[in-house]
């Protein structure tokens, strides 16, 4: 098996992430990309698609651009790590943009590829294993942990996340997504 493509994008991700700290909780950020590649591994032995969940964070909380990444990994890891990325909504904080931002996810995902939702998916189930932890940890306090503090608006983000990566409901890693869901909401 050639794993050369993860094994650039894990360094590329290790570098991108070095010194950042995964909110608040005391471990390395790249701990969460490392657990996606995890869990997309699961779904598909693409080795592109997994070195696009070891970038899926590069763009948004880094230094790293869009054009930095299809230089170093070509077209389809690039566009795999943009559909990831959150939409900046100009001139709106990422409070007040926050449900905007959510609403086009959702509906992106709804309509992306299955090579798209599987990044999406292990990053998302990465995600909600994280608060499931902390909810169990310090109930609803978790929520504080967040720009927008209102569990009923998290719920409804992330049962929309499921409805849109319906199509991967075959999957462990879907079942265990919806059933963490149960599980915190």
């Amino acid at each position: 098996m050639d794993t050369s493509i993860l094994d650039k994008a894990i360094v590329f991700a290790v570098k991108a992430h070095q010194g950042a700290e995964r909110k608040g909780k005391g471990f390395p950020y790249i701990v969460h990309p490392m657990e996606a590649v995890s869990i997309a591994a699961t779904m598909t032995n693409d080795q592109e698609l997994l070195a696009a969940a070891a970038l899926h964070d590069t763009v948004e909380d880094t230094a790293v651009t869009l054009k930095d990444v299809e230089r170093e990994f070509g077209k389809r890891i690039a566009e795999l790590v943009e559909a990831q990325s959150d939409i900046v909504f100009e001139g709106k904080s990422r409070e007040d943009s926050w449900r905007l931002r959510k609403e086009e996810a959702i509906e992106r995902l709804t309509l992306a590829t299955n090579e798209v939702k599987i990044v999406a998916l292990a990053d998302k189930l990465s995600n909600i294993r994280a608060i499931y932890r902390d909810y169990q940890a310090i109930g609803d306090k978790v929520w504080d942990l967040f720009c927008v503090k209102d569990a009923a608006s998290h719920e409804w983000h992330f049962r929309g996340l499921a409805r849109a990566l319906g199509s991967l409901k075959a999957t462990f890693a879907y079942k265990e997504f919806v059933e963490t869901i149960d599980k915190v909401f």
